[in-house]
């Protein structure tokens, strides 16, 4: 994520999540406003991203993705001020999340030791499977791969970022979970079949992006993928291919599986997969998670259902 005022929106709408959520607790209505709010600035933090994910960082998944956010979390935000209160399971786990992934965009006291553990790891793995590239230290961080030659010049690096950690992706399953109200031993099952599979996972992923770039595996139609991507330089073909095609396309299949493998601990969740699909299809689906009764209209103005508890 670029710093500067992208970051400061970050921690504002993060900041009007939590606040929302906090006032839901005593104030249902307020609360349901303040947060229905946070996801227009939500809607407006992914507009701002667009341009940062489709041209600097050259990812159509990501860029794509941030375009489909800005509606999304409009509607959320419509929805919810409707009535639709399950919506507020969602919203809070988008707070945590936000408690989780801010922090380590800005102290970096958290981000860099985060940062060489992931490069050590990969720097293993990597030897393991009988490469040794040369990793050394740029900016006072160990996150460097060099290649070289047959000369024994270094002819391209790879950079390990915090983006490269896996970070992101626990921290939504971290929200997700703690968003639900369950017993914490399935709370504790949920997190150890997710967190340690996308960890493992995403050194895959890093080690796959960082030989095939090193080594230049996919030099296959260059000047299609330059094209496509608006790059100049030939040679980061097999990094674009590697990483914006085929890893990132993995990554989105990978996180489905372990949602459903989440799912499976945690049924509560269910009420999250619903909202989704109904935010998608425009229609409610019943996949057996306890919707419960809300004060007030439901987002189509029908009466809100009968049964249930409010809370999950």
């Amino acid at each position: 994520m670029p710093q500067g005022p992208t970051t400061l929106l970050a921690w504002l709408t993060v900041a009007a999540f939590v606040a929302g959520v906090l006032v839901e607790r005593y104030d249902e209505r307020l609360g349901r406003t303040l947060t229905a709010g946070a996801w227009g600035l939500f809607a407006v933090f992914w507009a701002v991203l667009i341009p940062h994910f489709a041209f600097e960082q050259q990812s159509i998944i990501e860029g794509v993705l941030s375009a489909a956010a800005v509606p999304a979390s409009a509607y959320v935000g419509y929805l919810l001020y409707r009535g639709r209160d399950t919506l507020m399971i969602l919203s809070r786990g988008v707070a945590v999340m936000g408690l989780v992934y801010l922090p380590a965009t800005t102290i970096s006291w958290i981000s860099e030791p985060l940062i060489e553990t992931v490069t050590r790891q990969i720097e293993w793995t990597v030897g393991m499977l009988g490469y040794s590239p040369e990793v050394v230290t740029r900016d006072g961080v160990r996150n460097v791969f060099l290649y070289h030659n047959e000369a024994g010049v270094p002819v391209r690096s790879s950079e390990i970022l915090l983006a490269c950690t896996g970070l992101g992706s626990m921290a939504i399953f971290v929200g997700l979970i703690a968003a639900v109200r369950a017993p914490l031993d399935r709370k504790m099952r949920a997190l150890a079949v997710s967190l340690p599979v996308i960890w493992v996972l995403n050194i895959v992923r890093n080690v796959f992006i960082t030989l095939a770039y090193g080594h230049q595996w996919f030099q296959v139609f260059p000047d299609a993928v330059m094209t496509l991507f608006g790059e100049s330089q030939p040679e980061l073909v097999s990094f674009l291919v590697a990483d914006r095609i085929i890893a990132q396309s993995l990554s989105v299949v990978a996180l489905v599986i372990i949602l459903a493998l989440v799912v499976r601990e945690l049924p509560e969740l269910k009420v999250v997969v619903e909202d989704v699909l109904y935010l998608v299809t425009g229609e409610d689906h019943d996949l057996g998670g306890k919707r419960p009764p809300r004060g007030g209209v439901r987002a189509d103005g029908g009466e809100p259902p009968a049964d249930g508890d409010r809370r999950e």
